[in-house]
Protein backbone atom coordinates (compact mmCIF):
# COMPACT_ATOMS: atom_id res chain seq x y z
CA UNK A 1 0.00 0.00 0.00
CA UNK A 2 1.43 3.51 -1.24
CA UNK A 3 0.88 6.71 1.17
CA UNK A 4 1.14 10.19 0.20
CA UNK A 5 2.88 12.91 2.93
CA UNK A 6 2.52 16.33 1.86
CA UNK A 7 5.72 18.61 3.83
CA UNK A 8 6.32 22.61 2.32
CA UNK A 9 8.92 23.86 0.85
CA UNK A 10 7.44 26.93 1.30
CA UNK A 11 10.70 29.52 2.65
CA UNK A 12 8.52 30.03 5.49
CA UNK A 13 8.43 26.31 6.74
CA UNK A 14 11.86 25.87 5.86
CA UNK A 15 12.86 28.57 8.53
CA UNK A 16 10.84 26.66 11.10
CA UNK A 17 12.43 23.17 9.95
CA UNK A 18 10.42 21.50 7.06
CA UNK A 19 13.66 20.16 5.66
CA UNK A 20 13.96 18.20 8.28
CA UNK A 21 11.14 17.08 9.25
CA UNK A 22 10.62 15.94 5.54
CA UNK A 23 13.88 14.14 5.73
CA UNK A 24 12.91 12.30 8.90
CA UNK A 25 9.59 11.40 7.57
CA UNK A 26 11.16 9.73 4.55
CA UNK A 27 13.93 7.80 6.22
CA UNK A 28 10.86 6.86 9.24
CA UNK A 29 8.95 5.25 5.99
CA UNK A 30 12.23 3.56 4.77
CA UNK A 31 13.46 2.15 8.08
CA UNK A 32 9.51 0.51 8.91
CA UNK A 33 9.55 -0.74 5.20
CA UNK A 34 6.43 1.68 4.07
CA UNK A 35 5.76 2.86 0.53
CA UNK A 36 5.55 6.69 1.12
CA UNK A 37 5.60 9.21 -1.03
CA UNK A 38 6.80 12.80 0.24
CA UNK A 39 5.52 15.89 -2.02
CA UNK A 40 6.87 19.28 -1.31
CA UNK A 41 4.09 21.47 -1.63
CA UNK A 42 3.36 25.14 -0.67
CA UNK A 43 2.42 26.40 2.63
CA UNK A 44 -1.49 26.49 3.50
CA UNK A 45 -0.32 29.91 5.36
CA UNK A 46 -1.03 28.69 8.60
CA UNK A 47 2.63 29.50 9.88
CA UNK A 48 2.12 28.98 13.25
CA UNK A 49 1.23 25.10 12.61
CA UNK A 50 4.64 25.07 10.19
CA UNK A 51 6.09 22.42 9.11
CA UNK A 52 2.43 21.17 8.77
CA UNK A 53 2.46 17.92 7.46
CA UNK A 54 -0.52 16.88 5.70
CA UNK A 55 -1.08 13.12 4.73
CA UNK A 56 -3.65 11.94 1.89
CA UNK A 57 -6.65 10.03 3.20
CA UNK A 58 -10.05 8.08 1.75
CA UNK A 59 -11.63 11.07 3.59
CA UNK A 60 -9.71 13.91 2.71
CA UNK A 61 -6.01 15.36 3.46
CA UNK A 62 -5.72 15.67 7.28
CA UNK A 63 -3.40 17.68 8.85
CA UNK A 64 -0.82 17.66 11.67
CA UNK A 65 1.46 20.64 12.99
CA UNK A 66 4.04 21.90 14.20
CA UNK A 67 6.26 19.04 13.37
CA UNK A 68 9.32 18.69 14.07
CA UNK A 69 11.94 15.68 13.90
CA UNK A 70 11.10 14.53 17.29
CA UNK A 71 7.66 13.64 16.97
CA UNK A 72 7.84 11.63 13.35
CA UNK A 73 8.38 8.20 14.76
CA UNK A 74 5.01 9.03 17.47
CA UNK A 75 3.30 9.92 14.34
CA UNK A 76 3.77 6.81 13.03
CA UNK A 77 3.75 4.97 15.74
CA UNK A 78 0.07 6.44 16.02
CA UNK A 79 -0.73 5.42 12.13
CA UNK A 80 -1.11 8.60 11.31
CA UNK A 81 -0.57 7.50 7.77
CA UNK A 82 -4.36 6.49 7.95
CA UNK A 83 -5.29 10.08 9.20
CA UNK A 84 -5.55 8.94 13.24
CA UNK A 85 -5.34 11.01 15.97
CA UNK A 86 -2.93 12.43 17.46
CA UNK A 87 -1.41 15.34 20.06
CA UNK A 88 -0.70 17.06 16.99
CA UNK A 89 -3.42 16.41 14.63
CA UNK A 90 -6.08 19.12 13.41
CA UNK A 91 -8.16 16.62 11.66
CA UNK A 92 -8.90 17.33 8.16
CA UNK A 93 -7.43 20.11 6.56
CA UNK A 94 -9.78 21.80 4.60
CA UNK A 95 -12.28 22.09 8.02
CA UNK A 96 -9.66 23.62 9.90
CA UNK A 97 -11.61 27.28 10.85
CA UNK A 98 -8.57 29.27 9.72
CA UNK A 99 -8.89 27.53 6.27
CA UNK A 100 -13.03 26.68 6.18
CA UNK A 101 -13.71 30.59 6.65
CA UNK A 102 -11.87 31.97 4.05
CA UNK A 103 -12.82 32.52 -0.11
CA UNK A 104 -9.55 31.05 -1.82
CA UNK A 105 -9.66 32.53 -5.46
CA UNK A 106 -5.73 33.45 -6.35
CA UNK A 107 -4.64 30.84 -3.85
CA UNK A 108 -6.76 28.14 -4.80
CA UNK A 109 -4.26 25.76 -5.05
CA UNK A 110 -1.43 26.99 -2.71
CA UNK A 111 -0.67 24.22 -0.26
CA UNK A 112 -2.70 21.78 -2.43
CA UNK A 113 -0.69 21.07 -5.87
CA UNK A 114 3.08 20.45 -6.00
CA UNK A 115 4.15 23.41 -7.49
CA UNK A 116 6.99 22.00 -9.69
CA UNK A 117 4.34 19.96 -11.10
CA UNK A 118 3.08 20.84 -14.62
CA UNK A 119 0.41 17.98 -14.58
CA UNK A 120 -0.76 18.78 -11.00
CA UNK A 121 -1.31 22.07 -12.21
CA UNK A 122 -3.43 21.18 -15.30
CA UNK A 123 -5.16 18.42 -12.86
CA UNK A 124 -6.08 21.29 -11.01
CA UNK A 125 -7.79 23.47 -13.46
CA UNK A 126 -4.38 25.43 -14.59
CA UNK A 127 -4.15 26.83 -18.20
CA UNK A 128 -7.90 26.70 -18.73
CA UNK A 129 -7.78 30.65 -18.09
CA UNK A 130 -4.75 30.21 -20.94
CA UNK A 131 -7.14 27.97 -23.27
CA UNK A 132 -9.75 30.67 -23.65
CA UNK A 133 -7.52 33.23 -23.73
CA UNK A 134 -6.09 31.74 -26.87
CA UNK A 135 -9.79 32.26 -28.12
CA UNK A 136 -10.18 35.70 -27.38
CA UNK A 137 -9.49 38.81 -29.70
CA UNK A 138 -6.90 41.17 -27.62
CA UNK A 139 -9.61 43.39 -26.90
CA UNK A 140 -11.91 40.74 -25.54
CA UNK A 141 -8.89 39.40 -23.17
CA UNK A 142 -8.82 43.10 -21.73
CA UNK A 143 -12.59 43.35 -21.70
CA UNK A 144 -12.86 40.72 -19.64
CA UNK A 145 -10.04 41.75 -16.65
CA UNK A 146 -11.36 44.91 -16.85
CA UNK A 147 -15.60 43.61 -16.38
CA UNK A 148 -13.81 41.29 -13.50
CA UNK A 149 -13.26 45.01 -11.52
CA UNK A 150 -9.56 43.37 -10.82
CA UNK A 151 -7.70 46.30 -9.30
CA UNK A 152 -3.38 46.68 -8.84
CA UNK A 153 -3.00 44.16 -5.84
CA UNK A 154 0.13 45.69 -5.19
CA UNK A 155 -0.81 48.91 -3.06
CA UNK A 156 -1.85 51.30 -5.66
CA UNK A 157 -5.58 49.79 -6.71
CA UNK A 158 -5.19 51.27 -10.02
CA UNK A 159 -7.85 49.23 -12.35
CA UNK A 160 -5.96 46.46 -14.39
CA UNK A 161 -8.20 47.02 -17.46
CA UNK A 162 -7.49 50.22 -17.85
CA UNK A 163 -3.42 49.72 -17.53
CA UNK A 164 -3.93 46.63 -20.11
CA UNK A 165 -6.28 48.98 -22.68
CA UNK A 166 -3.50 51.97 -22.73
CA UNK A 167 -1.07 49.40 -23.39
CA UNK A 168 -3.38 48.14 -26.02
CA UNK A 169 -3.85 50.77 -27.42
CA UNK A 170 0.01 52.03 -27.81
CA UNK A 171 1.38 51.13 -31.86
CA UNK A 172 4.86 49.52 -31.31
CA UNK A 173 6.44 46.51 -32.54
CA UNK A 174 7.62 45.31 -28.89
CA UNK A 175 5.93 45.56 -25.86
CA UNK A 176 6.66 44.10 -22.91
CA UNK A 177 4.68 42.11 -19.28
CA UNK A 178 6.86 43.24 -16.40
CA UNK A 179 5.47 41.59 -13.06
CA UNK A 180 6.85 43.26 -9.82
CA UNK A 181 7.83 40.58 -7.28
CA UNK A 182 9.81 42.89 -5.06
CA UNK A 183 7.76 42.24 -2.03
CA UNK A 184 9.30 45.04 0.37
CA UNK A 185 6.57 46.03 3.14
CA UNK A 186 6.30 45.18 6.11
CA UNK A 187 4.44 42.14 7.09
CA UNK A 188 4.02 41.17 3.44
CA UNK A 189 4.68 37.32 2.04
CA UNK A 190 1.71 36.64 -0.46
CA UNK A 191 3.91 37.26 -3.18
CA UNK A 192 6.11 34.60 -2.28
CA UNK A 193 3.48 32.24 -1.14
CA UNK A 194 3.05 32.74 -4.76
CA UNK A 195 5.59 31.97 -6.32
CA UNK A 196 6.83 29.52 -4.11
CA UNK A 197 3.57 27.79 -3.71
CA UNK A 198 1.96 27.71 -7.21
CA UNK A 199 4.10 29.70 -10.05
CA UNK A 200 2.40 28.28 -12.84
CA UNK A 201 -0.06 30.45 -12.22
CA UNK A 202 1.71 33.53 -11.98
CA UNK A 203 3.18 32.59 -15.42
CA UNK A 204 -0.05 31.95 -16.83
CA UNK A 205 -1.20 35.23 -15.65
CA UNK A 206 2.01 37.00 -17.64
CA UNK A 207 1.17 34.64 -20.76
CA UNK A 208 -2.26 36.09 -21.09
CA UNK A 209 -1.35 39.90 -20.30
CA UNK A 210 1.17 39.23 -23.22
CA UNK A 211 -1.85 37.90 -25.40
CA UNK A 212 -3.64 40.77 -24.45
CA UNK A 213 -1.31 43.60 -24.80
CA UNK A 214 0.55 42.31 -27.59
CA UNK A 215 3.59 41.78 -25.58
CA UNK A 216 6.36 39.28 -26.83
CA UNK A 217 8.72 39.39 -23.42
CA UNK A 218 7.83 38.96 -19.90
CA UNK A 219 10.33 39.84 -17.04
CA UNK A 220 9.64 38.61 -13.00
CA UNK A 221 11.48 41.14 -11.45
CA UNK A 222 12.19 39.34 -8.31
CA UNK A 223 13.02 40.03 -4.62
CA UNK A 224 16.52 39.30 -4.08
CA UNK A 225 15.91 37.90 -0.90
CA UNK A 226 13.54 35.27 -2.49
CA UNK A 227 15.89 32.31 -3.91
CA UNK A 228 13.70 29.67 -2.98
CA UNK A 229 11.00 31.65 -5.39
CA UNK A 230 13.50 31.63 -7.78
CA UNK A 231 14.04 28.55 -7.96
CA UNK A 232 10.23 27.19 -7.76
CA UNK A 233 9.62 29.91 -10.94
CA UNK A 234 12.74 29.02 -13.40
CA UNK A 235 11.52 25.45 -12.55
CA UNK A 236 8.22 26.26 -13.86
CA UNK A 237 9.46 28.21 -16.55
CA UNK A 238 11.99 25.33 -17.81
CA UNK A 239 8.66 23.11 -17.81
CA UNK A 240 6.39 25.54 -19.86
CA UNK A 241 8.19 26.27 -22.41
CA UNK A 242 9.10 22.03 -22.49
CA UNK A 243 5.00 21.94 -22.71
CA UNK A 244 4.68 25.01 -25.35
CA UNK A 245 3.25 27.41 -23.02
CA UNK A 246 5.89 29.58 -23.41
CA UNK A 247 8.36 30.35 -26.48
CA UNK A 248 7.62 31.14 -30.09
CA UNK A 249 4.58 29.24 -30.63
CA UNK A 250 2.10 29.42 -27.51
CA UNK A 251 0.15 26.30 -27.48
CA UNK A 252 0.32 26.34 -31.65
CA UNK A 253 -1.05 29.82 -31.66
CA UNK A 254 1.25 31.60 -33.84
CA UNK A 255 1.71 33.59 -30.81
CA UNK A 256 4.96 34.31 -29.06
CA UNK A 257 5.35 34.96 -25.30
CA UNK A 258 9.46 34.38 -23.72
CA UNK A 259 9.47 35.00 -19.63
CA UNK A 260 12.78 35.44 -17.63
CA UNK A 261 13.71 36.07 -14.08
CA UNK A 262 15.62 38.59 -12.91
CA UNK A 263 16.75 39.69 -9.52
CA UNK A 264 16.14 42.82 -8.06
CA UNK A 265 18.30 45.11 -6.74
CA UNK A 266 17.75 45.28 -3.19
CA UNK A 267 16.31 48.53 -2.73
CA UNK A 268 13.12 49.24 -1.24
CA UNK A 269 12.55 52.33 -3.85
CA UNK A 270 12.80 49.61 -6.96
CA UNK A 271 9.51 48.32 -5.73
CA UNK A 272 8.08 52.14 -7.15
CA UNK A 273 7.32 50.99 -10.71
CA UNK A 274 9.26 53.86 -12.60
CA UNK A 275 12.12 52.29 -10.17
CA UNK A 276 11.70 49.21 -10.87
CA UNK A 277 12.15 49.76 -14.85
CA UNK A 278 15.61 51.64 -14.46
CA UNK A 279 16.97 48.89 -12.44
CA UNK A 280 15.84 46.36 -14.86
CA UNK A 281 17.71 48.25 -17.43
CA UNK A 282 20.80 48.01 -15.51
CA UNK A 283 20.63 51.70 -14.43
CA UNK A 284 20.21 53.13 -10.54
CA UNK A 285 16.97 52.51 -8.96
CA UNK A 286 15.85 56.64 -9.45
CA UNK A 287 11.88 57.40 -10.15
CA UNK A 288 11.00 58.62 -13.21
CA UNK A 289 8.75 61.93 -13.64
CA UNK A 290 5.37 60.95 -15.31
CA UNK A 291 3.85 61.37 -17.98
CA UNK A 292 4.60 59.33 -19.85
CA UNK A 293 3.30 56.85 -18.01
CA UNK A 294 4.80 52.88 -18.24
CA UNK A 295 2.33 51.52 -20.26
CA UNK A 296 2.86 54.07 -23.16
CA UNK A 297 6.57 54.61 -22.57
CA UNK A 298 8.27 51.95 -20.65
CA UNK A 299 10.81 49.07 -20.15
CA UNK A 300 13.40 50.32 -22.90
CA UNK A 301 10.94 53.08 -24.22
CA UNK A 302 8.39 50.85 -25.20
CA UNK A 303 4.75 50.00 -23.91
CA UNK A 304 4.76 47.89 -20.84
CA UNK A 305 1.99 46.41 -18.71
CA UNK A 306 3.33 46.25 -14.99
CA UNK A 307 1.83 44.93 -12.64
CA UNK A 308 2.33 42.97 -9.09
CA UNK A 309 2.13 38.77 -8.45
CA UNK A 310 -1.28 38.92 -6.69
CA UNK A 311 -2.68 40.62 -9.57
CA UNK A 312 -1.78 38.58 -12.34
CA UNK A 313 -2.03 35.22 -10.53
CA UNK A 314 -5.53 36.83 -10.35
CA UNK A 315 -6.29 37.02 -13.56
CA UNK A 316 -6.34 32.80 -15.11
CA UNK A 317 -8.75 32.42 -12.88
CA UNK A 318 -11.01 35.30 -14.47
CA UNK A 319 -10.26 33.70 -17.77
CA UNK A 320 -11.66 30.59 -17.13
CA UNK A 321 -14.72 31.15 -14.73
CA UNK A 322 -15.91 34.07 -16.04
CA UNK A 323 -15.17 38.10 -15.22
CA UNK A 324 -18.42 37.75 -13.44
CA UNK A 325 -17.51 34.89 -11.41
CA UNK A 326 -14.67 37.50 -9.62
CA UNK A 327 -16.54 40.57 -9.92
CA UNK A 328 -19.46 38.70 -7.35
CA UNK A 329 -17.07 38.67 -5.06
CA UNK A 330 -16.11 41.30 -2.46
CA UNK A 331 -17.78 45.25 -2.04
CA UNK A 332 -18.25 48.39 -3.70
CA UNK A 333 -16.02 49.00 -6.04
CA UNK A 334 -13.41 46.60 -4.57
CA UNK A 335 -13.84 43.82 -6.39
CA UNK A 336 -12.93 40.00 -5.60
CA UNK A 337 -10.59 38.71 -2.77
CA UNK A 338 -7.23 39.89 -1.44
CA UNK A 339 -4.72 37.57 0.36
CA UNK A 340 -4.43 39.20 3.94
CA UNK A 341 -0.56 38.89 5.75
CA UNK A 342 -1.34 38.64 9.21
CA UNK A 343 2.15 39.20 11.55
CA UNK A 344 3.26 41.14 14.33
CA UNK A 345 1.72 40.40 17.80
CA UNK A 346 -0.65 37.86 16.80
CA UNK A 347 -1.52 34.21 17.93
CA UNK A 348 -2.05 32.73 14.79
CA UNK A 349 -0.28 34.68 12.00
CA UNK A 350 -0.25 33.57 8.12
CA UNK A 351 -2.50 34.56 5.34
CA UNK A 352 -6.37 34.67 5.18
CA UNK A 353 -7.56 35.22 1.32
CA UNK A 354 -10.84 36.75 2.38
CA UNK A 355 -13.59 38.71 -0.06
CA UNK A 356 -13.26 42.61 0.45
CA UNK A 357 -15.62 43.62 3.17
CA UNK A 358 -14.54 41.20 5.76
CA UNK A 359 -13.38 44.04 8.75
CA UNK A 360 -10.27 44.55 10.52
CA UNK A 361 -11.71 43.57 13.65
CA UNK A 362 -12.49 39.99 12.27
CA UNK A 363 -8.64 39.72 10.70
CA UNK A 364 -7.31 40.33 14.45
CA UNK A 365 -9.66 37.90 16.29
CA UNK A 366 -11.45 35.28 14.05
CA UNK A 367 -8.33 35.12 12.61
CA UNK A 368 -5.46 35.99 13.74
CA UNK A 369 -6.56 35.05 17.68
CA UNK A 370 -5.91 38.07 19.41
CA UNK A 371 -2.72 39.41 20.70
CA UNK A 372 0.17 36.45 21.45
CA UNK A 373 1.16 38.43 24.27
CA UNK A 374 -2.20 38.50 25.76
CA UNK A 375 -2.37 42.07 25.91
CA UNK A 376 -4.49 44.23 24.29
CA UNK A 377 -4.08 45.30 20.66
CA UNK A 378 -2.94 49.18 20.79
CA UNK A 379 -2.72 49.70 17.20
CA UNK A 380 -2.39 48.03 13.59
CA UNK A 381 -0.27 49.29 10.90
CA UNK A 382 -2.54 48.40 7.48
CA UNK A 383 -0.35 48.60 4.14
CA UNK A 384 3.36 48.58 4.61
CA UNK A 385 5.96 50.71 6.76
CA UNK A 386 4.52 53.61 4.82
CA UNK A 387 0.80 52.78 6.04
CA UNK A 388 -1.28 54.65 8.35
CA UNK A 389 -1.56 53.25 11.93
CA UNK A 390 -5.60 52.23 12.64
CA UNK A 391 -6.70 52.68 16.39
CA UNK A 392 -9.16 49.89 17.78
CA UNK A 393 -12.17 52.57 17.10
CA UNK A 394 -11.59 51.93 13.48
CA UNK A 395 -11.25 48.11 13.73
CA UNK A 396 -14.65 47.56 12.45
CA UNK A 397 -14.35 49.22 8.91
CA UNK A 398 -14.54 47.26 6.92
CA UNK A 399 -11.92 45.94 4.09
CA UNK A 400 -12.02 48.21 1.09
CA UNK A 401 -10.38 50.30 -0.46
CA UNK A 402 -12.84 53.56 -0.53
CA UNK A 403 -13.72 52.77 3.17
CA UNK A 404 -10.41 53.06 4.09
CA UNK A 405 -9.20 55.48 2.33
CA UNK A 406 -12.29 57.36 4.22
CA UNK A 407 -10.60 57.17 7.39
CA UNK A 408 -7.14 58.38 6.22
CA UNK A 409 -5.91 54.73 5.98
CA UNK A 410 -4.94 52.17 3.04
CA UNK A 411 -4.97 48.22 2.37
CA UNK A 412 -1.71 48.35 0.08
CA UNK A 413 -0.90 45.28 -0.61
CA UNK A 414 -2.49 43.51 2.31
CA UNK A 415 -0.06 43.38 4.98
CA UNK A 416 -1.07 43.71 8.54
CA UNK A 417 1.17 44.22 11.51
CA UNK A 418 -0.35 44.03 15.45
CA UNK A 419 1.10 45.86 18.26
CA UNK A 420 0.09 45.35 21.70
CA UNK A 421 -0.12 48.12 24.28
CA UNK A 422 3.33 47.94 24.91
CA UNK A 423 4.16 49.98 21.85
CA UNK A 424 5.88 53.75 22.08
CA UNK A 425 3.80 54.77 18.94
CA UNK A 426 5.92 58.17 18.52
CA UNK A 427 9.18 55.18 18.33
CA UNK A 428 7.10 53.82 15.64
CA UNK A 429 6.65 57.68 13.77
CA UNK A 430 10.15 58.04 14.41
CA UNK A 431 10.87 54.51 12.16
CA UNK A 432 8.71 55.64 9.66
CA UNK A 433 10.72 59.11 9.10
CA UNK A 434 14.12 57.30 9.26
CA UNK A 435 13.12 54.21 7.20
CA UNK A 436 12.02 57.21 4.10
CA UNK A 437 15.63 58.74 4.86
CA UNK A 438 17.66 55.10 4.50
CA UNK A 439 15.80 54.10 1.34
CA UNK A 440 15.02 57.55 -0.58
CA UNK A 441 16.60 57.49 -3.91
CA UNK A 442 17.41 61.05 -3.25
CA UNK A 443 15.63 62.38 -6.69
CA UNK A 444 13.57 64.54 -5.17
CA UNK A 445 13.83 67.20 -1.78
CA UNK A 446 10.56 66.84 -0.23
CA UNK A 447 11.29 63.46 0.56
CA UNK A 448 15.07 63.50 0.71
CA UNK A 449 15.85 65.80 3.02
CA UNK A 450 12.38 66.24 4.51
CA UNK A 451 12.86 62.92 6.02
CA UNK A 452 15.71 63.65 7.68
CA UNK A 453 13.94 66.51 9.02
CA UNK A 454 11.27 64.70 10.04
CA UNK A 455 13.44 62.59 12.18
CA UNK A 456 15.48 65.57 14.07
CA UNK A 457 11.73 66.90 14.74
CA UNK A 458 10.40 64.13 16.46
CA UNK A 459 13.13 63.65 18.71
CA UNK A 460 12.52 67.23 20.00
CA UNK A 461 9.13 66.41 20.86
CA UNK A 462 9.82 63.09 22.46
CA UNK A 463 12.47 64.97 24.30
CA UNK A 464 9.95 67.24 25.08
CA UNK A 465 11.74 70.13 23.89
CA UNK A 466 9.24 72.98 22.43
CA UNK A 467 6.92 70.03 22.03
CA UNK A 468 3.71 72.53 20.69
CA UNK A 469 5.68 74.37 18.59
CA UNK A 470 7.79 71.19 17.05
CA UNK A 471 4.24 69.29 16.19
CA UNK A 472 3.41 72.10 14.16
CA UNK A 473 6.09 72.24 12.67
CA UNK A 474 6.21 68.38 11.94
CA UNK A 475 2.38 68.73 10.75
CA UNK A 476 3.76 71.46 8.39
CA UNK A 477 6.69 68.92 6.63
CA UNK A 478 4.58 65.97 6.57
CA UNK A 479 1.85 68.39 4.76
CA UNK A 480 5.06 69.30 1.73
CA UNK A 481 5.83 65.84 1.51
CA UNK A 482 2.69 64.73 1.25
CA UNK A 483 2.38 67.55 -2.19
CA UNK A 484 5.83 67.61 -2.90
CA UNK A 485 7.41 64.06 -3.07
CA UNK A 486 7.43 62.50 -6.57
CA UNK A 487 6.44 58.96 -5.54
CA UNK A 488 4.94 57.74 -3.14
CA UNK A 489 7.92 56.74 -0.74
CA UNK A 490 7.72 60.40 0.27
CA UNK A 491 4.43 60.97 -0.55
CA UNK A 492 3.35 58.14 2.51
CA UNK A 493 5.61 58.71 4.39
CA UNK A 494 3.72 60.85 6.47
CA UNK A 495 0.63 58.55 7.34
CA UNK A 496 1.85 56.46 10.05
CA UNK A 497 3.33 60.06 11.07
CA UNK A 498 0.40 61.90 11.25
CA UNK A 499 -2.25 58.59 12.28
CA UNK A 500 0.57 58.25 15.51
CA UNK A 501 0.25 61.69 16.42
CA UNK A 502 -3.33 61.92 15.67
CA UNK A 503 -4.21 58.79 17.52
CA UNK A 504 -1.72 58.58 20.32
CA UNK A 505 -0.64 61.99 20.92
CA UNK A 506 0.28 60.99 24.42
CA UNK A 507 3.29 58.91 23.33
CA UNK A 508 5.09 61.74 21.91
CA UNK A 509 5.09 63.54 25.51
CA UNK A 510 7.25 60.58 27.09
CA UNK A 511 10.82 61.64 27.42
CA UNK A 512 13.24 59.42 24.95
Amino acid sequence: MSFTVYVPRDAGALSLGAEATAAAIAAEASRRGLNVTVVRNGSRGLYWLEPMVEVTTDAGRVAYGPVQVEDVAGLFDADFLHGAQHALGHGLTEKIPYLAKQERLTFARVGIVDPRSLDDYRAHGGYRGLDNALKMAPADIVAAVTDSGLRGRGGAAFPTGIKWKTCLDAPAAQKYIVCNADEGDSGTFADRMVMEGDPFVLIEGMTIAGLAVGATQGYIYLRCEYPHARDALNAAIAAAEVEGYLGDDVRGSGKAFHLEVRMAAGAYICGEETSLLESLEGKRGQVRFKPPLPAIEGLFGKPTVINNVVTLASVPIILDQGAAHYRDVGMGRSRGTLPFQLAGNLKHTGLVEKAFGVTLKELLEDFGGGSATGRPIKTVQLGGPLGAYIPPSRYDTPMDYEAFAAIGGMIGHGGLVAFDDSVDMAAQARYAMEFCAIESCGKCTPCRIGSTRGVEVIDRMRANVERDRNEVLLRDLCQTMLHGSLCALGGMAPFPVLSALDHYPEDFARSA
